[in-house]
């Protein structure tokens, strides 16, 4: 299981960062790799990217399951790496193997901008249950 961790790269200049969490699923073993290779190029590409103030990444290969996580100056930095080059055309060719994805989008404060995957994977599982459909009695 690849894991990339925790990496620093900028200094926060407000008390609060924009952090961003994601687990995308893919829906074919035979996915992993590519998909593997396609979320280093990417890690690669957010720490040069303006506004990141640092990133991690975290494959779990035997289950088509990558996780992300990165914290940034605010969020238009975010949206700025996501519409930038290889990253847009990479999500645009990836959706067609993908399964499922969750993003979560949250503020922490700059001293604590560091979480555990164990944080990370509780804040996704809370988004996910807040989006999963709900049955009504018949």
């Amino acid at each position: 299981m690849p894991t990339l961790p925790w990496s620093t790269i900028g200094t926060p200049g407000t008390p609060e960062v924009q952090c961003m969490a994601s687990r995308l699923e893919v829906k074919s073993l035979r996915n992993a790799p590519g998909f593997l290779l396609s979320s280093l190029a990417l890690w690669w590409q957010a720490r040069r990217s303006p506004g990141v103030l640092g990133v991690a990444l975290k494959a779990e290969m035997f289950k088509g399951v990558f996780w992300t996580y990165s914290a940034w100056d605010d969020k238009s930095a975010i949206y700025s790496y996501a519409r930038t080059e290889p990253h847009r055309s990479t999500v645009a060719r990836k959706r067609k193997v993908m399964r499922d994805a969750t993003f979560v989008f949250f503020t922490a404060p700059a001293d604590d901008m560091r979480l555990s995957w164990d944080e990370i994977g509780r804040r996704i599982d809370a988004q996910r249950d807040s989006t999963a459909p709900t049955s009504s009695p018949a």
